[in-house]
């Protein structure tokens, strides 16, 4: 059969990414560029709108940008001088083509292309109302419900629409929108998904992640601010802030794990961070032992950090193949069990013998950690001690992150040294939460945070209604925090 790659597993699954450019020759080609270096943030589809002044054009494939964005003549059949983009990691909505992104829907007078970065967390609720007006949904994806909303809205001009359906819109949303009036970029009123703004010659582009610009030579030019929707045509550049003001909650997680190191967020280096996440662990929670071992590819730069500040040698006991895609074949149990060192394995003349620190991003089921400390032991390791860049991730997210329900969460069900035992580790640590925002070179507030850390503490900083719905608000453990 199929499967999934047993290490890719027990990671949270990355949200999506979104990618936008007005005022470009072939603006088509930039976004399947873009879209290559945004393609960690979602692996299971991609797809690309693009508008020549008349008419527009989309192209949208399962499976990862390579492949399927690479050919001229799919290219050239996206022609125009605008266009958005979108790789997606399905957090809402089944695996199929009917919920791959953009979004694209002729309106009464317009047409109206979307791809959307978030989770809206009162999607069925606006679901079942708008059905019942008379709506037919042809996806099963939350973003499908901003169409019907801007489709069914009163207000006389596109952006209004847009303004007044976002206004209806609970949870995260960082979007990209093109219409025959131009290209507009927003981002919810609490910032809770990123979004940043850049330059290419006169083109004017939007991007999930800085590192979208550096592959096409653009320039960075500033975050889109929480709350703030920019509209972008021959006319220029406008920006609006339509929403009430709240105070800003992004995703602390970003920083952790989502964002690629070699990315700015928020006016901070990515990889700067994460070592500094790792200098915060090594003080929090110090060990003697021979080396520092990453868990590649996203413990190496909280690993450095940690190393450097211990004192610790650095060392690759687990060495990555970086040709094994997501999926492989495997017809029994035996042959399962060894397709674990298909993507990593022990470098047993370096761990032989030795006391290692593995320094790992999350740990969320705990299946990899089990299989990661179990490849140390049979590579000869003494001892193996594990530390975590990360808080424990005790609770769900709702906010475009596909993450286990909290039944399934090891760090629910367990203690710190529970989880020790139940993954064989001599020893186990977090980093705490104050230590995480330490490393953003902030204090936690914590009656109200200045971040989005609900899958650490469960203060969520909106209200889940799907979920109240789902499960009455008597049954919750934590109901968001206003």
């Amino acid at each position: 059969m199929l499967t999934t790659n047993p290490f890719d597993d027990d990671h949270l699954r990355e949200e999506c990414g979104v990618f936008g450019i007005w005022g470009a020759d072939h603006a088509a080609s930039f976004v399947a560029l873009g879209l290559h270096a945004l393609q960690h943030r979602g692996q299971e589809a991609a797809g690309i709108t693009s508008f020549d002044g008349k008419h527009f054009h989309s192209h949208r494939a399962e499976g990862h940008v390579a492949g399927n964005f690479d050919t001229d003549k799919v290219i050239r059949k996206l022609a125009g001088g605008s266009a958005i983009g979108h790789v997606r990691y399905s957090t809402t909505g089944d695996t199929a083509l009917r919920n791959v992104q953009p979004l694209f829907a002729e309106l009464a007078d317009d047409g109206f292309a979307i791809a959307h970065n978030g989770n809206i967390s009162n999607a069925m609720k606006l679901r079942r109302t708008l059905q019942r007006r008379g709506s037919i949904f042809q996806s099963t994806s939350d973003t499908e419900v901003v169409i019907h909303l801007v489709a069914t809205s009163q207000f006389p001009t596109m952006f209004e629409r847009l303004t007044d359906a976002l206004k209806q819109v609970e949870g995260a949303y960082s979007l990209v929108v093109l219409t025959q009036q131009g290209l507009i970029a927003c981002r919810d009123p609490l910032g809770i998904r990123p979004l940043v703004m850049g330059k290419l010659g006169e083109a004017t582009i939007f991007a999930s992640e800085t590192v979208a610009f550096d592959v096409i030579g653009a320039t960075f030019l500033r975050d889109v601010e929480p709350g703030e929707l920019i509209v972008v045509n021959d006319s220029g550049i406008r920006s609006f802030r339509p929403f009430a003001k709240a105070d800003p909650r992004p995703c602390i997680f970003e920083h952790v794990y989502f964002s690629r190191p070699d990315s700015i967020a928020e006016g901070q280096s990515v990889y700067e961070v994460r070592k500094r996440i790792g200098a915060e662990l090594s003080r929090e929670a110090p060990v003697d032992a021979d080396y520092v071992v990453p868990v590649p590819d996203s413990g190496v730069p909280a690993a450095l950090g940690f190393s450097q500040a211990c004192g610790i040698p650095f060392e690759l006991g687990i060495i990555r193949s970086h040709y094994v895609g997501r999926t492989f074949i495997q017809p029994s149990q035996e042959v399962r069990h060894l397709g674990v060192k298909l993507k990593h394995n022990a470098n047993s003349a370096l761990v032989a013998g030795k006391r290692i620190v593995l320094i790992d991003d999350s740990i969320v089921r705990g299946t990899t950690s089990v299989k990661i400390v179990q490849m140390m032991r049979d590579a000869g390791a003494r001892e193996v001690h594990m530390r975590i860049a990360s808080p424990p991730t005790t609770h769900s997210c709702f906010y475009g992150v596909d993450t286990p329900e909290r039944a399934k969460l090891l760090a629910a069900q367990m203690s710190v040294a529970a989880m020790a035992d139940y993954i064989n580790a001599d020893s186990l640590a977090f980093i705490s939460i104050e230590g995480l925002y330490r490393a953003l070179g902030e204090e936690r507030e914590a009656a109200s945070p200045q971040r989005c850390d609900a899958c650490f503490t469960g203060q969520y900083p909106t209200r889940l209604t799907d979920l109240i719905d789902k499960e009455g608000e008597a049954s919750l453990s934590l109901v968001a925090s206003r």
